[in-house]
């Protein structure tokens, strides 16, 4: 990038929209006939396999050359993973490498390690409706297809993620979200659930050790299984082909976006007067998102609501990503990031938060995006891999419904206080945005399964001894990779969460796809978090359980890599 001048702003935006779509493509060579059976001698030879490079979602963690495959069917993936056993190779499930933690690959892995890549998403993407208020599908699928599918049958969910290229086996892994509650008077839908995706699986079909056997097989958990708890959010310790979802009519959703209120008054503390609060918001529709760019005071504000008929002012929409001045980068955010990047020049953080809210404020109403009405995947679906690319932290904080606005309250209120004081001395470490959503939590009877459990390892799953909390607050920061003091700052924040959400009033998780356990120098390597913070907060008893769980159906750690285990083992790891 030295080598281009930086004043070019078409260059800046080419290359940072390139650059956005060279990650999201991970090249695969094919393999050369001699040099795979010397290198992976046995190898099932129906399966296609070839050397392939792994990006994650922001090319934070990379890994070239190491070999990977695309099993055609449960069957061969059944082939592929007892072979890895066989050769002491780990195998790790690659959909559409939207994440951030270090669950699939490590940095530093190298080429010539041990590691095979399974890629769902060219064919585990089956899908049917086995019954009533039913969806069978691969977890290759795409979210967007799911949710199509879906729609073409009169169904849908009540939330989801913003992007549709997830793979469901990737969003299932680590209890992905969208962000809604119930609104007031509002009763929940027959087949919906408030949780996370993984509280809508009915079923599930896993690649397990059977001992009887001596080798890994296909089996199906259900519901009522204790096993199936650990394994509905499993972080990449086992390997799911198919899934049944439970799934309810679909329902038609307006969403409003604001950019007029402050965030004085937005976030507001309790009983300040302040009217339009989030909370506000949250009580009138329950589905509320809101994204704070740094350095400035106004949060687009997006507000979902049911509504079975068009309002006048919607827009109807008939397809998802309808912000297009979001999806794509506008030239003059990928200009000031190029100047940033190329020279160093983080300063101009304010000035990139600004660029960013009057591409918001000004792409709505140049769109006609604020006030959108349509079937729910249109809506809920909004983001592309073309959006700029950032290193995000992820926190959910359990509380009751009363306890939200606190939580945003304080969350706020300590985020513009540390990062006015890193600018004070010079320091920019925050240069994207602050995103807020709500959900509530993985009440398992809204699978209609008598004797379901909810998943384990979810950050959703409730807490038997604290009845009143029925929400979760997620709180996401986002930055540039590489900025400087990012690291430090998220440190800041991510200890202010574990201290002022403890237990009493709040309680912190991590959201196991996103940035935590930071240190001054880097992330997901604070040895008190991973060691006592995390079991601690999921529970040490849940925690152990699905950590029993998951290495009786995988004892030979066919399925893990090096954070993992250090996860799941501790120092001793």
């Amino acid at each position: 990038m030295d080598n281009v001048p930086s004043q070019d702003p078409g260059w800046t935006r080419r290359g940072f929209l390139l650059s956005a779509a060279a990650l999201a493509a991970v090249p695969g060579l094919p393999a050369d006939p001699a040099v795979a059976a010397a290198e992976l001698p046995g190898f099932p030879p129906d399966v296609a396999l070839y050397r392939s490079a792994y990006r994650n979602w922001v090319g934070e963690i990379t890994a070239d050359g190491l070999w990977a495959c695309a099993p055609n069917g449960p069957d061969q993936v059944v082939a592929v993973v007892n072979w890895a056993w066989r050769h002491g190779w780990r195998v790790r499930a690659r959909g559409a490498a939207h994440g951030w933690s270090p669950l699939t690959v490590t940095e530093g892995t190298p080429s010539g390690a041990p590691v095979l890549l399974v890629d769902t998403a060219p064919h585990l993407t089956d899908l049917a409706l086995p019954g009533p208020g039913e969806v069978r599908a691969g977890t290759g699928v795409t979210l967007e297809a799911l949710l199509t599918f879906l729609e073409e049958h009169g169904l849908g969910v009540t939330a989801a993620p913003a992007p549709g290229v997830l793979t469901l086996g990737g969003a299932l892994a680590v209890d992905a979200h969208g962000t809604a509650v119930p609104a007031r008077d509002e009763r929940r839908l027959p087949g919906h659930t408030y949780g996370s995706l993984s509280n809508l699986v009915l079923s599930l079909t896993a690649v397990v050790w059977d001992e009887r056997a001596g080798s890994y097989v296909l089996r199906t958990f259900h519901r009522d299984e204790a096993d199936c708890a650990a394994l509905l959010t499993h972080l990449g310790r086992s390997l799911v082909t198919e899934v049944v979802l439970r799934t309810g009519t679909n329902t038609n959703l307006r969403c409003v976006s604001r950019t007029d209120i402050p965030a004085g008054e937005l976030f507001a503390a309790p009983g300040s007067g302040a009217r339009r609060t989030f909370a506000s918001f949250l009580q009138e529709a329950g589905r509320v998102e809101a994204i704070w760019f740094a350095f400035t005071e106004h949060p687009w504000l997006k507000v979902w609501s049911l509504s079975p008929t068009r309002p006048l002012t919607s827009r109807k929409v008939t397809r998802p990503y309808n912000y297009p001045f979001s999806d794509n980068v506008p030239a003059p955010v990928a200009e000031l990031v190029g100047r940033m990047t190329s020279e160093a020049a983080w300063y101009l953080a304010p000035l990139l938060g600004t660029a960013q809210y009057e591409a918001a404020a000004l792409g709505l109403v140049a769109t006609l995006s604020a006030d959108l009405w349509g079937p729910s995947k249109n809506t809920l679906l909004y983001l592309k891999p073309t959006t700029l690319r950032v290193h995000a932290n992820g926190y959910a904080v359990l509380t009751s419904r009363e306890g939200v606005q606190r939580v945003v309250a304080e969350f706020a209120a300590f985020y513009r206080e540390r990062l006015t004081a890193y600018a004070a001395r010079g320091s920019f470490p925050v240069n994207g945005s602050v995103e807020i959503r709500v959900t509530g939590l993985d009440d398992p009877g809204d699978a209609g399964v008598a004797g379901a459990r909810p998943p384990l390892l979810s950050a959703l799953r409730p807490r038997a001894d604290r009845p009143e909390w029925d929400t979760a607050v997620w709180l996401d920061v986002l930055t540039l990779p590489g900025t400087p003091d990012a690291e430090a700052f998220l440190r800041e924040l991510e200890r202010f969460l574990l201290g002022a959400f403890d237990g009493g009033f709040a309680l912190t998780r991590v959201e196991w796809s996103k940035g935590w356990a930071y240190t001054d120098e880097g992330v997901w390597s604070d040895g008190e978090v991973l060691d006592a913070v995390v079991p601690a907060a999921v529970g040490e008893a849940a925690w152990a359980e699905a950590g029993a769980v998951l290495d009786r159906l995988d004892p030979h750690r066919v399925y893990g890599n090096a954070f993992l285990d250090r996860l799941f083992d501790g120092s001793a790891g």
